[in-house]
């Protein structure tokens, strides 16, 4: 009890850290006010990358659909893009492995945001998703973006267990064998981590583990809430072209 009540301690302290490296300047996109295209940061390298959303997150994240399709459209000719829906303990697959992006794009949908969305567990859909990239090939980085409020509360809600469920620790290792990094975006769900801070801590703690364990990264915006994707994606653009300097 006491060792996990100190490995929760230091994923506290990472969470601040990573609360406030996550709040930097948002990327503006899409179109200015004469309707002319704005100039989008775009990712140097080319990547396998399954986005997977959780489906019962709250209903402003369905307001995030268009800064995301423009970081689809963004990656390199040649990238893969697999677009998922985590839903009632299922992946919805909305568009395999695609080097189409505007088709990839396309295929986001406003999350159901409602309880009978409910995931419980996210990390077994992880487990998935994980099975598609066997057939990507090439030496293209691969990643996963899971947005999602990181809760397991499949075997019930014990805080000490943040971070260290049985299913968080078979994705981990999963994406560790299958050389693929997980990213993760927090936003509360329209359950528990909508209304309680225990269980949003527990959340990102476990969101925190797996992208680290992984070669990826977590981002949050605060210790409950989000307010724009915008400042994740500029931030997302850079750790990807930063690991493609050291990694290839």
């Amino acid at each position: 009890m006491f060792r996990k009540l100190i490995s929760i301690f230091a994923a506290l302290m990472l969470l601040a850290a990573i609360s406030l490296d996550a709040t930097a300047s948002p990327v503006l996109s899409g179109t200015n006010e004469n309707g002319a295209a704005d100039s989008t940061p775009r990712v140097k390298t080319k990547l396998n990358l399954a986005i997977l959303i959780q489906d019962d997150l709250v209903s402003r994240v369905g307001n995030e659909l268009n800064v995301t399709r423009d970081f689809i459209r963004s990656l390199p000719e040649g990238s893969r893009v697999m677009v998922g829906y985590i839903t009632t303990g299922t992946l919805q697959v909305r568009q395999p492995f695609t080097t189409d992006l505007d088709r990839a794009a396309r295929s986001l949908r406003v999350p159901v945001a409602s309880a009978s969305a409910t995931v419980y567990n996210p990390y077994v859909e992880v487990l998935e998703a994980l099975k598609h990239f066997d057939a990507q090939g090439g030496n293209q980085q691969n990643a996963i973006l899971l947005i999602s409020d990181g809760l397991d509360i499949s075997q019930g809600f014990d805080v000490t267990a943040a971070g260290h469920t049985l299913d968080l620790e078979r994705a981990m290792n999963e994406a560790k064998r299958r050389n693929v990094a997980i990213y993760t975006f927090y936003a509360p769900s329209v359950g528990l981590t909508s209304f309680d801070r225990t269980a949003a801590f527990y959340g990102q703690a476990s969101l925190s583990r797996i992208a680290h364990e992984t070669g990826g990264r977590a981002f949050f915006q605060g210790p409950t809430d989000f307010v724009t994707f915008n400042g994740y994606f500029e931030r997302f653009r850079k750790v990807l072209d930063d690991r493609s300097l050291t990694a290839y």
